[in-house]
């Protein structure tokens, strides 16, 4: 495994990082090798349109909409030979 070493960390930050790893019921390498595995952790992309439309516009909310009452009894459908 590779040793990494990271220079002029704020204090604020190794602080939070401390705190973070207490809540979490580890040492602070641990954590910062869990948040480091989290950052990089390949996400599959949604590439169809109904995912990248769901993405985009989930935000809004949905839309309630009354269905009408259906009057006649449904049809087979008829396919050309």
């Amino acid at each position: 495994m590779a040793a990494l070493s990271i220079r002029d960390l704020d204090d604020s930050v190794r602080e939070k990082l401390r705190l973070r790893a207490a809540r979490n019921g580890r040492s602070m390498e641990a954590e910062i090798r869990a948040i480091l595995a989290s950052a990089v952790a390949e996400e599959t992309p949604r590439t169809d349109l109904f995912h990248a439309l769901v993405d985009r516009f989930s935000q809004l909310g949905g839309v309630d909409l009354e269905i009408p009452a259906r009057n006649t009894p449904p049809r087979p459908a008829v396919l050309p030979e």
